[in-house]
């Protein structure tokens, strides 16, 4: 078992390094027991994957990725630093949240690039968009055997949010400790779908990516010092590995050389919540994945939209309408009798001005009721 964390030594390796990230005792994870810090991560790699020692040995003999190696791969096409906090002066991220004592990490940060990923290709930094971490760890991953205790994988996540789909927080909210699933009936009315998952295996591929579609996921090895991070672009100084934890990649930076990353261990942790960490370090390029959500549809009830327009042509069954602050949705076309008598209620809507609550579902309208 590796030793426990600490603070002492790691004050004093810092002051050798040169500090090149600055700690802090007092973060929420550093206060914590070694038990404790240790149920915070949850990724346990599956079979064929590295183990956790198999990923530390590689990270031992890895080079150090330096300014000129980046300076290399430049002019690949991705702008040399992107952070989807800040896009032309958007932030497409979503809050950031505490996993609790539970190995949930996975859930969180595939939960947080699918929630980022909507409002990215929406260009629509005020989507409202908080999925349940509940739903999909103590529900979908419950069926795969997953637990509190011996974590998730990115991939069987993504897997599982393209099939089956994530409901919301509102409908199945998160206890940070095992919790059997009760989702409430009714739920596949509230859901988010990934369309499926791309694996990145460059540095560059990666930073494409996040500069075009959206966040990524990351998995990497938490060495003791990490726990007591507080601001910086941390690299592995002290301690030796407490075992894996994935997250979401939400930016990057050259000429800092890092990765700009959202954990789930609240926000008295870190930089507010975030961290950055060094290009390379730690496996998080390497290990397992990274992965990125291809798109992401929402199917949810919304309600008192307003009719701006509506259009159709000749063809059959080929109508849509225009919802204020929700843009163009296809009328539901499973049917003559059902599409014309939705689009004879959306046209009576908008000559009389009167509300509607629709069900949405990706692009298409599939029940409507004038209000």
């Amino acid at each position: 078992m590796a030793e426990s964390l600490d603070l002492k030594k790691l004050s004093e390796d810092l002051k050798a390094a040169g500090t090149p990230w600055q700690m802090d005792p007092q973060t929420s994870l550093a206060q914590m027991t070694e038990d404790e810090r240790r149920i915070r991560l949850g990724f346990v790699p599956p079979a064929g994957a590295p183990t956790l020692e198999e990923a530390v040995q590689r990270d031992v003999t890895a080079p150090r990725v330096t300014q000129e190696m980046i300076q290399a791969e430049s002019g690949l096409g991705a702008p040399a630093a992107y952070d989807l906090r800040n896009v032309g002066g958007k932030n497409f991220t979503t809050p950031v949240k505490d996993q609790g004592g539970c190995g949930s990490c996975v859930a969180f940060g595939v939960a947080a690039v699918m929630e980022t990923t909507l409002r990215r290709q929406r260009n629509d930094e005020t989507l409202a968009i908080d999925l349940s971490e509940a739903h999909l760890f103590y529900c979908h991953g419950g069926e795969d055997g997953r637990t509190c205790q011996n974590g998730w994988f990115p991939d069987a996540a993504l897997d599982k949010a393209r099939d089956k789909g994530v409901t919301m927080e509102s409908v199945y909210p998160y206890s940070g400790s095992q919790q059997a699933c009760a989702v409430p009936s009714g739920w596949q009315n509230n859901i988010a779908k990934v369309t499926g998952r791309t694996e990145l295996s460059t540095r560059s591929a990666m930073k494409d990516w996040i500069s075009t579609r959206g966040s990524i996921t990351g998995c990497f090895i938490v060495y003791q010092d990490f726990f007591s991070y507080r601001s910086g672009v941390y690299r592995h100084v002290s301690g030796n590995a407490a075992g894996g934890h994935c997250v979401e990649i939400v930016g990057y930076s050259d000429s800092q050389r890092c990765w700009i990353c959202k954990n789930s261990w609240g926000t008295n942790w870190g930089e507010g919540g975030f961290f950055r960490i060094g290009y390379g370090e730690c496996q998080i390029e390497t290990w397992y994945g990274p992965w990125g959500a291809n798109a992401v549809t929402l199917r949810t009830w919304q309600g008192n939209l307003k009719v701006n327009g509506l259009w159709s042509n000749r063809s059959a069954r080929n109508a849509y309408a225009h919802f204020q602050g929700v843009g163009w949705r296809r009328v539901v076309d499973t049917s003559d009798v059902q599409h014309h008598a939705m689009l004879t209620e959306l046209v009576g809507a908008k000559a009389g001005n009167r509300g509607v609550r629709a069900l949405v579902d990706g692009n298409e309208i599939q029940e409507i009721y004038v209000v």
